[in-house]
């Protein structure tokens, strides 16, 4: 729409007086979390809240020394806190590409400004893809269609006349209009709705569900675990002056069992990942969204802007016999003035020089019909899809050419007249919508071609070699689309012949089996509409998929807010970029490979690292209850899990969990991390235990020993997490084990962790001990994977996951 109209809009004072009154569209929108919630997520925790009352209760009744594993839970939150600051930082600032804008007439001039700078009672001048910012009244018109789906879920757009009113938070699927902003910023009725939308949201991943699970299981046994303890080491006494260092061996049961820093190495891993994908131009708006894409089978993309260049120009025009192109070109020059998409965009670059003509009424293009109209001196014409505009009477001069130049990749869409059709006798009451007049004659095509991008069929050959099924979904001809597709290299995973099907051809009831098979089976749509993209999304994830969804115009919203992973380009719309969870920053579709590859990394690193946290968490538990069982004393003070813990789980886990890592996404997160985690924290038990009943209870040196077992065979199963144990990760696990013998060696650092220096027969025993726990979690890790391999033999699978 030219925005030429009788509404000149406020005077530059009328906009100051608003300001002043504080009348402006200045609601705070976060593209990223504050910092007070990045800092309560990483300190204001229940296990945080534990650990701090244990330290608390060991300075009270203990010794300061043992209250070392509170400077560890800060150093853990000093990381967490410090690395998403860091990404947050890289969010906002890449977020200010994305800051929406806004259309206004200002002292009779339009001007493009930020959405927040728009006051109540500016004229807002309202286009296709515009995300409306604020609440107002239509006073002009031209065949508005506004999209309401993120307000009500509904997704048949609704048609606004003048008078009616539209609302913050939707969006313009077709045509244009001037509208009067009567509220806004927080007195707008969707800034809540507007606001969810757009605000950075922690969705639950994978890792993290599993992780919760059996956090759950251990909140459960810490206060029997703390009452047995407490319990057996008094009676072990059997005085009441054993009630402090009771305390104290409560305590340090606790901070055993719990595996400190796990969830704070997980949001540190997701926000070091976002930040490294956004330097590749990924702005990543929920930091498990990295995740979600390494999980991902089936991935959803459009023609336009992903396999191709989004560029599209005029290759030649075909007009037929019964009409002049002197009639032809005033209407093609009409029908694109508007340069609404890339098609008339393309036809009105065409047309630079002609001139438009008197043109008595329009019908906006909107992607439902799938052609757009207006009336002029010379008859009603319409732009659109050759095989809707065709009619069924006529005799189809042009189908043979269109059949050959959509075989070849190319685009087409027609040109179609009638004399006996206007606006008004064009709108039909009853389905609310515009519909086509039966006397009506296709009279010329428009043949438009699109660049390939160049680096689309590395990225196609890296998902096919992934097992991820990439689907083409269009509103195109499905001809055209499939050549373009062969063209780019897509392929199917049996090699045969892409499938490709016209989507007007989908049953009706898109919750049928058939409609699922249909969906199952096709590697390239064409013709869809709107609702159809999200039906396929819901029927591909019925089928048991995790689908991403790449789309850029408005249309595609509603899909992506389904999909399991919505992905938007740059240059889309701002109703797209507001709800998918992945905006591609420069819409280059080649970055994906490297969001693939960094969810992998995180989803292996952090099976890794949660084997070693829940080792720990089994050998704690199980330390507890055989000490309370045997009347023997608890073995470990705090300080000792600090040293341990250290060495055999803190700073190995903060470097794996950041190391490369290629390993594809395998189901079965948290099956395969206790299927090391349990045999390895038995033979830890016996390790520690055993060592410690063999040298005896009571004895001075039983507490080393049974430490240092512990860590040797801890080391051992770092080793296992580690492999292959190449270069810096074979020195990482010998530099722990350094660690450890200097922690005795050193007498200051053995005086403050209250250890003693074994003796030769000692030596003997922990080597014994720890080995002998390295070869059980061994045959354990060996047997296991035999099986898997065994497993995924007899079912045909071609990758099993392993640390």
């Amino acid at each position: 729409m030219t925005h030429s109209s009788t509404l000149s809009g406020l005077t530059h004072a009328e906009v100051r007086e608003r300001v002043a009154r504080g009348e402006t569209n200045d609601v705070r929108q976060r593209t990223s979390r504050s910092i007070a919630s990045i800092i309560r997520e990483n300190v204001l925790t229940l296990f945080n809240a534990i650990l701090i009352s244990a330290a608390v209760l060991v300075l009270i009744f203990g010794h300061p020394q043992d209250v070392v594993f509170g400077g560890v839970l800060i150093i853990n939150a000093i990381i967490g806190i410090a690395s998403e600051l860091k990404a947050k930082r890289t969010l906002d600032s890449l977020a200010i590409v994305d800051a929406p804008t806004a259309l206004v007439i200002r002292g009779g001039k339009t001007q493009e400004i930020l959405a927040k700078d728009v006051v109540l009672d500016d004229v807002m001048c309202l286009e296709l893809g515009t995300q409306i910012c604020a609440d107002g009244v239509v006073e002009e018109s031209s065949g508005l269609e506004v999209d309401e789906a993120l307000l009500t879920g509904e997704s048949t757009p609704v048609k606004k006349k003048v008078g009616d009113q539209v609302l913050a938070g939707t969006s313009v699927v077709a045509g244009s209009a001037l509208m009067v902003a009567h509220a806004v910023g927080a007195q707008t009725y969707a800034q809540d709705l507007s606001r969810r939308a757009r605000v950075y949201t922690r969705t639950i991943s994978h890792i993290q569900v599993s992780i919760n699970k059996v956090l759950r299981v251990i909140s459960a046994l810490l206060i029997p675990v703390i009452v047995l303890t407490m319990w057996s080491q008094t009676r072990i006494a059997g005085t009441d002056a054993a009630w402090n260092q009771a305390i104290v061996l409560a305590v340090a049961s606790v901070v055993g069992m719990i595996p400190q820093g796990l969830v704070l190495l997980t949001s540190m891993n997701f926000a070091i990942g976002s930040a490294t994908l956004a330097r590749r131009g990924v702005l990543v708006q929920e930091l498990p969204a990295v995740e979600v894409l390494a999980r991902v089978d089936s991935v959803c993309v459009d023609k336009t802007g992903t396999l191709t260049t989004g560029h599209i120009r005029v290759r030649t025009l075909r007009i037929g016999a019964n009409v002049s192109e002197d009639e032809a070109t005033p209407a093609l020059k009409a029908l694109s003035a508007n340069r609404a998409n890339a098609t008339a965009q393309a036809i009105d670059d065409y047309y630079s020089d002609a001139d438009l003509g008197q043109v008595n009424w329009a019908i906006p293009f909107s992607s439902a019909r799938k052609w757009s109209a207006c009336g002029t001196t010379s008859g009603s014409w319409y732009l659109g899809a050759p095989e809707i505009l065709r009619s069924s009477k006529e005799p189809g001069d042009f189908d043979q050419l269109i059949d050959e130049y959509s075989a070849e990749g190319l685009r087409v869409v027609a040109l179609a007249r009638s004399q006996e059709c206007d606006e008004a006798t064009a709108f039909d009451a009853s389905s609310g919508d515009y519909l086509l007049p039966d006397a009506r004659r296709v009279v010329g095509i428009i043949v438009l071609e699109e660049d390939l991008r160049l680096d689309v069929a590395d990225t196609l050959t890296y998902f096919a070699r992934q097992d991820v099924r990439v689907r083409v979904i269009s509103g195109d001809n499905p001809v055209t689309v499939g050549a373009l597709a062969r063209q780019a290299g897509l392929s199917r995973p049996d090699g045969k012949p892409l499938v490709i099907t016209d989507a007007r051809t989908l049953p009706v009831d898109t919750l049928s089996d058939e409609f699922g098979q249909i969906v199952e089976k096709t590697d390239v749509f064409g013709r869809v509409t709107p609702e159809q993209k999200r039906a396929m999304v819901q029927a591909l994830q019925a089928n048991g998929h995790t689908v991403a969804m790449t789309g850029d115009g408005v249309n595609d919203a509603l899909a992506l807010k389904d999909s399991d992973l919505g992905i938007a380009m740059g240059n889309g719309s701002q109703a797209t970029k507001a709800v998918a969870q992945i905006v591609l920053i420069d819409s280059k579709f080649a970055v994906l490979p490297g969001v693939v590859g960094e969810g992998r990394r995180i989803i292996a690193n952090m099976e890794r690292v949660c084997a070693l946290f829940l080792a720990k968490t089994v050998y704690a538990a199980l330390i507890v209850v055989t000490c309370a069982l045997m009347a023997w004393e608890y073995p470990f003070l705090p300080r000792h899990f600090t040293y341990i813990d250290a060495l055999t789980i803190g700073i190995p886990a903060f470097f794996l969990a950041l190391a490369p890592n290629t390993r594809r996404y395998v189901p079965g997160f948290l099956h395969r991390t206790l299927a090391l985690a349990l045999p390895a924290g038995i033979a830890l038990t016996l390790a520690a235990l055993g060592s410690y009943a063999i040298v005896g209870p009571g004895d001075e040196y039983a507490r080393t020993i049974a430490t240092l077992s512990l860590i040797v065979g801890a080391l051992w199963l770092v080793s296992v997490t580690a492999r292959p144990l190449l270069g810096w990760r074979g020195g990482l696990v010998l530099l722990m084990a350094l660690g450890a013998f200097m922690g005795v060696s050193i007498p200051t650092i053995r005086t403050f962790l209250a250890l003693s220096w074994p003796t030769h027969e000692h030596w003997l025993v922990i080597g014994v001990s720890g080995v002998g726990a390295g070869l059980l979690i061994e045959a354990s890790h060996r047997l296991y994977h035999k099986r898997q391999h065994a497993h995924a033999e007899a079912i045909g699978a071609s990758d099993t996951a392993q640390f």
